[in-house]
């Protein structure tokens, strides 16, 4: 009887966790059923069938049968709102923004930018974006480039803030502080976007500093930065943008006060987690691939930087390319992605090395693990219930397993691809889970 008992008692915790883990408690049920979602962007080259935004079922890794959600034929680029709510994809065969609600599942508005962007935040749970867009032109005026503001409810940009070659734009938490980055500049552009005048906002280009523009000097071509409540790290390209030191400076954001440089081996992106900050990048001159046995003939680098001592703690070699993705995994596997890499082999036809874009970089033991695959990273969503990363790479929408013992090493899952039609651009959790 006893025996009889535990085994019930038993049976039924395995049940709760099971409900607790597919996501069903504490939520409410979205239109399409699925407690656990993750939308994937699929760009489609035939002209029969339509792109859009793709619905899975993250806790089966599977796809539903369900309707995408329209965005257009080639949607690629997408950015959430920190409550996720808000979903903006953009579709790069018509420069033009779409907007979701994930709550209901359906299209809010779409809003056509004046040319392409490779950057966009949405920065609160209010249905506004902003995109830069390096160029953008406008009749009138002779600059090139501008921070588009997009109003997804309005269908329409509100406001384009000029700011020459705009190319990547990061938010503070509330979206009353953007950080716009531009190709082959020494500055950081700051803009106050509420105070901005429609429909075309000039403040950059006329005596700034002002209530929208503040020009920020002293930098070696920036390209990214990672906000951490009024500190901003901004990295700094160096020689691989064409400029002379790569490094992190540290900006005191209510002041705009450079406090800090941390010099590195390369940075074109970022990822804070505690107080660490971990910057990647691929140095045109200290990019040799020692420690590793490969083809390749260039390599990355990933620099640690205690934000404490404001100092490098450790180096680990990489793949290589342009660095722009990093996800960090609950049992702390940092994964680390970049595009125009050097691939080596062919996954389809895996007869020697193969590699491509992705770098595993694992914080318990500091080693690398560089999975057998090919072509640029595109994005990553990792969860907190489950031992896996989604990685979309060369198109593809990888399941990579984690090990959940430091002697195991990383690889695919037995069903390692979830068979998303056309080409996966990017991959966002929708849920919190």
């Amino acid at each position: 009887m006893k025996r009889t008992c535990l085994v019930f008692l038993i049976g039924l915790c395995a049940s709760l966790s099971f409900i607790s883990c597919g996501g069903s408690s504490g939520k409410k049920t979205p239109p399409s059923g699925i407690p656990d979602r993750v939308l994937a962007s699929q760009s489609i080259s035939s002209t029969s069938v339509s792109g859009g935004l793709v619905i899975l079922n993250a806790f089966y890794d599977v796809i539903p049968r369900l309707a995408d959600i329209p965005a257009g034929n080639s949607p690629g680029l997408m950015a959430i709102s920190p409550s996720r709510d808000v979903v903006a994809a953009f579709d790069a065969s018509s420069n033009t923004v779409y907007g979701v609600d994930t709550t209901t599942e359906s299209d809010i508005g779409n809003v056509h930018l004046a040319g392409p962007t490779l950057s966009m935040v949405v920065p609160t749970s209010s249905a506004i974006g902003y995109a830069a867009v390096p160029t953008a032109t406008f009749q009138g005026f002779s600059f090139i480039g501008a921070v588009e503001e997009m109003n997804f409810s309005g269908g329409g940009v509100a406001v384009s803030i000029a700011v020459t070659n705009a190319q990547t734009v990061v938010s503070n938490s509330n979206g009353t502080q953007l950080l716009v980055f531009s190709n082959d500049s020494n500055a950081v552009t700051v803009l106050t976007p509420g105070a901005a005048v429609s429909p075309v906002d000039t403040s950059c280009l006329t005596n700034p500093p002002n209530a929208v523009c503040t020009i920020v000097p002293g930098f070696d071509r920036p390209v990214y930065g990672v906000i951490n409540g009024t500190t901003a790290y901004i990295l700094n390209c160096g020689p691989q943008c064409g400029g002379v030191q790569a490094s992190v400076m540290v900006l005191d954001l209510p002041t705009l006060t450079i406090t800090k440089t941390i010099p590195v081996d390369a940075a074109t992106w970022a990822l804070f987690s505690g107080t660490t900050l971990y910057v990647a990048g691929t140095s045109p001159t200290n990019n040799a691939c020692t420690g590793q046995t490969t083809a390749a003939t260039t390599c990355g680098r990933l620099d640690i930087i205690d934000t404490g001592s404001a100092t490098v703690t450790g180096t680990a070699v990489i793949t290589d390319g342009y660095h722009w993705r990093m996800d960090m995994t609950a049992g702390g596997q940092l994964f680390i992605g970049s595009y125009d890499c050097i691939n080596v082999g062919n996954v389809n036809n895996p007869s020697g090395e193969v590699r491509g874009c992705l770098s595993i970089y694992k914080t318990y033991d500091n080693s690398v693990f560089i999975p057998p695959d090919n072509g640029n990273v595109n994005g990553f969503q990792g969860f907190t219930t489950r031992p896996v990363e989604y990685v979309a790479e060369g198109g593809n929408l990888r399941v990579y397993e984690l090990p959940q013992d430091i002697l195991l090493i990383n690889d695919f899952l037995p069903t390692g691809n979830i068979n998303i039609v056309g080409y996966v651009g990017d991959i966002k959790a929708i849920d919190f889970f």
